[in-house]
């Protein structure tokens, strides 16, 4: 633990400027900042010992899930085969357009049995509606058999991997000169947590693995591993953790409830067709209900880091003010977060469901029916399940933010006729006033001595610290 020295005009002990005698009036000296928060080394450990034990059996059932879900035989994926015998996908380029009916295009293959052999090959509508470049890279349904007599080829798809590694690498160059080692980090949580999707819970889901145990238990290790891995292992992020696990577990329940008081079937969309006929054994709506838990992660753990972080710079710019103001202050941040995720979770689904809405619009149905119809009605529930986990997270882990966060004491104390108010390094210096008004020279009967502002007699400035004081001094930090 870093320990922090408070110095200087802070509680007036050694090593502080002598206070001036002469009346004259010093500006307020700010001596916090907005690095991180500190804690008397007493309450930092109530803190550690109080996340610890929540956090703590949060990550073992998290392991234990992991261990006891994983799946053990071999996995179907990848299994079955997407072409026939004697066919095979080649990449080919693209190196002319005559738009000859059957054989819209002439490409050079690049992999198989025929490479470097110009062939015709045919293309969709879908293709066709938009310009095909010259050179670009495409995948060709090929059969040997058919080379040397001359017939066309299928185009299956553009090949796509150069510009995705591009734009990705892009992506990751801006967030390490934006973001820089945390932006990284976050990267690195990422791909984790995609890992987690791809060698836990899909596989999971195919071998039978109950949909919500899979949610569950996946929903936490990608919690533990991104959090941790792009804001730190801190007494910050872990509350921001706490309330993320708050509004996972909230957005659970509700999806449970709200799937089957809809009686949603997890069928409104051609893929659970297939999904249902291909695992048979799966249960359609509890599969709906883990792509709900699963849909709300993102933005949930978005607000508690942001509820988490507002509520300590908050409690940084001016260390005296109550927990209860405190956390007044930062709901009002919260609400306006709030505020935005209303239409954010909205305005992402209307994004991606755009061909499907149009599509559903242009039948002879009232807005209701079209409301609730299961493809809609689906995206709907899932869109306000998330939204209510995340509404409810925000109050949450802001309480747990302003209940961890230290209350400096405001000590006044009256030296050589001046008024020092220190309180968590904000020290404000007024000047000297007639006898008998606030700040007047001390009395030499009252000793040496002055009443502090929470009652407690504490030393005059030229006194030695207790061990009370030095205990206060040694702090740490809510990064550790």
């Amino acid at each position: 633990m870093n320990e922090q020295r408070r110095g200087g005009a802070e509680q007036g002990g050694p090593g502080s400027d002598p206070a001036p005698t002469d009346g004259s009036v010093h500006a307020h000296g700010h001596a916090h900042g907005h690095g991180p928060v500190q804690l008397p080394a007493r309450e930092l450990r109530r803190a550690r010992i109080m996340l610890a034990a929540i956090v703590v059996p949060l990550l073992l059932g998290t392991i234990a899930g992991l261990v006891a879900l994983w799946p053990k035989g071999e996995s179907i994926a990848g299994s079955i085969p997407m072409t026939a015998s004697g066919l095979s996908f080649e990449t080919a380029r693209i190196t002319d357009v005559p738009g000859t009916p059957g054989a819209e295009v002439v490409a050079e293959l690049l992999t198989g049995d025929g490479a470097g052999v110009e062939v015709p090959v045919s293309v969709g509508e879908d293709v066709l509606r938009e310009p095909i470049p010259v050179g670009a890279e495409i995948l060709v349904l090929f059969q040997a058999d058919q080379l040397e007599a001359g017939a066309s080829f299928t185009l299956v798809d553009y090949k796509r991997e150069v510009p995705l590694i591009w734009l990705a690498v892009a992506y990751v160059a801006l967030v390490a000169l934006v973001a820089r080692w945390r932006g990284l980090a976050a990267v690195v949580g990422l791909s984790a947590s995609l890992a987690v999707i791809g060698l836990f819970v899909l596989p999971a889901l195919m071998e039978g693995v109950s949909p919500l145990l899979v949610a569950l238990v996946g929903s936490s290790a990608m919690m533990f591993v991104s959090v941790y891995l792009a804001h730190g292992v801190s007494i910050r992020t872990t509350t921001a953790l706490l309330g993320t696990f708050v509004g996972l577990a909230v957005t659970t329940v509700l999806a449970i409830a709200s799937a089957a008081g809809s009686n949603l079937l997890g069928t409104g969309s051609e893929e659970g067709y297939q999904v249902m006929s291909t695992f048979p054994e799966i249960s359609m709506r509890a599969l709906l209900v883990c792509g709900f838990v699963i849909a709300g992660l993102g933005a949930l753990n978005d607000v508690t880091i942001t509820q988490a972080s507002a509520v300590w710079e908050l409690h940084a710019s001016d260390p005296t003010v109550p927990r209860r103001r405190v956390f007044l202050r930062a709901m009002r941040i919260g609400r306006d977060h709030i505020a935005s995720t209303v239409y954010t979770l909205a305005f992402a689904y209307v994004g991606t469901a755009l061909p499907m809405l149009m599509i559903a619009s242009i039948y002879d149905r009232s807005p209701v029916q079209l409301i609730t119809s299961s493809s809609i009605a689906e995206e709907l529930v899932r869109t306000l399940v998330s939204s209510i986990g995340l509404v409810l997270a925000i109050p949450v882990t802001t309480a747990i933010a302003a209940a961890l966060v230290r209350t400096s004491r405001r000590d006044e104390r009256q030296l050589g006729g001046v008024v020092i108010a220190a309180g968590g390094g904000t020290a404000v210096v007024a000047a000297a006033t007639p006898s008998g008004s606030a700040g007047s020279a001390p009395d030499p009967a009252a000793g040496s001595e002055a009443s502090s502002g929470d009652g407690e007699r504490e030393p005059g400035a030229g006194a030695p610290l207790r061990r009370r004081d030095l205990r206060e001094r040694r702090s740490g930090t809510m990064e550790e």
